[in-house]
């Protein structure tokens, strides 16, 4: 497998770190000397792109927010002139305005390549035949890993989200051999399998690449036990590019190992802003390296989790997401991320990683809710209260706050056929 890799996969960390500093110092010069918003950045802190003398200057310049992107709507951070934009993706815009990001053919040309690389990286080859449930559009996900798929010679089936009893039966029919979706949105599919009286360990998939959203090890035994997959992790972001940016090595599946020839990383404190060194937690920063139409400086991914040393390639790795620093719920002083509270009602036998978090506050104080579904099996009131009962014990015992647990039957929540919303803020409307 070593011979069809890029040489720069298995390169010293010096020949990375000089390929870095030469790309920073492009990508720098590019954004000032193009994008205005960014040059008034830089000349309001006092900096140029000629300051940049080493890898660790990269601390001196400004960071970049979805609030940047957001005040030049629509197209205010493009770099290039608007006939070199070949796509345009944007967020869903859910929280304001959306996100837009462009691409020249050389952005493409480069995100099917790392995304060809990240996919190689899981053990997909030619002879793959990959099954996307990632949303087509103006998500970055499914046309993200489409390109890549089909540049490392794949067979792509380009289902997109929903359908879910279709997509069964193509799945029967046509026999995948590899999966990319939401882990929640496949387990959805394991659902509809056994639904319809299938088991979806008995189908022809191998292997499954899972992101768009946070997921923990439980959730990785979930989905391998169900399908008899072995499950790894992709990471990627619209802003940065979209899937890609870093994905688990089969060889190792100890965390995404991230294209630093292509982004290049920084952890920082999420509320000082300080950069920490590698092994710490905090928040992920992202500073693109080859990117034309919109070169992103200091992007705070808001994702927080750690750097760790090379394993199976030359490149860090990045630990698994903990949470987002502003999707965090701050409950009776105490920090509350839902991936936690998923990890924890994953360890209780007679429930699904199907659920909601419900926040209201009664007086002064915040008082959480979790909504979870019990699986199909589970049928008297003793067990779901003894479900209930340990997964409150759970989560006072790991996290340090009383919730109340609502045990719904199987199929109630919603389910999502993109990334799952699980929270809901019911504070502001009380």
């Amino acid at each position: 497998m070593n011979s069809q890799l890029d040489p720069i996969e298995t390169a010293s960390r010096d020949e990375i770190a000089a390929l870095q500093l030469e790309r920073l110092r492009q990508t720098l010069t590019h954004a000032y000397d193009n994008v205005p918003h960014t040059r008034e950045k830089f000349d309001n802190l006092g900096v140029r792109p000629e300051d940049l003398k080493s890898l660790d200057d990269l601390a001196k310049f400004p960071f970049t927010s979805k609030e940047d992107l957001r005040r030049t709507y629509p197209f205010g951070m493009f770099a290039v002139p608007m006939d070199d934009v070949v796509r345009i993706h944007a967020s869903s815009g859910t929280t304001g305005r959306p996100t837009v990001v462009g691409y020249t053919q050389k952005d493409i040309d480069t995100w099917a390549g790392l995304m060809a690389r990240s996919i190689r990286a899981t053990g997909g080859t030619r002879s793959d035949i990959i099954h996307v449930t990632h949303g087509y559009g103006l998500f970055t996900g499914g046309l993200g890993v489409h390109y890549g798929a089909e540049r490392l010679g794949c067979a792509v089936v380009p289902i997109s989200g929903g359908q879910t009893e279709r997509q069964v039966q193509l799945i029967q029919d046509f026999k995948p051999t590899m999966i990319v979706g939401t882990p929640s949105y496949v387990l959805t599919l394991a659902d509809e399998f056994e639904r319809q009286g299938l088991n979806p360990a008995d189908c022809s998939l191998k292997r499954g690449i899972f992101g768009a959203e946070p997921w923990g090890e439980s959730m990785r035994r979930e989905l391998e036990a169900r399908f008899g997959i072995q499950a790894m992790d992709l990471y990627g972001l619209s802003e940065l590019m979209g899937p890609g940016v870093g994905v688990e090595c089969i060889e190792s599946r100890d965390g995404p190992t991230l294209w630093e020839d292509h982004f290049y990383p920084e952890i920082i404190d999420p509320i000082t802003g300080r950069v920490l060194p590698d092994g710490e937690p905090g928040e992920l920063v992202f500073t693109s390296l080859t990117k034309e139409a919109l070169p992103i400086i200091r992007y705070r991914t808001r994702d927080l989790t750690r750097l760790l040393p090379p394993s199976a390639r030359s490149f860090r790795r990045m630990g698994k997401i903990t949470g987002r620093s502003d999707d965090m719920l701050i409950i009776r002083g105490v920090n509350v991320f839902p991936s936690q509270i998923e990890e924890l009602i994953l360890k209780v036998e007679r429930l699904t990683p199907h659920y909601v978090l419900e926040v209201t506050r009664r007086g002064h104080m915040d008082d959480l809710a979790v909504r979870v579904e019990v699986k199909p099996d589970v049928a008297s009131e003793a067990d779901k209260q003894a479900a209930a009962k340990e997964l409150q014990h759970h989560i006072k015992s790991y996290i340090g706050i009383n919730t109340r647990i609502e045990i719904v039957p199987w199929g109630i929540i919603e389910r999502s056929v993109g990334k799952a919303k699980r929270v809901i803020d019911l504070r502001e409307q009380a």
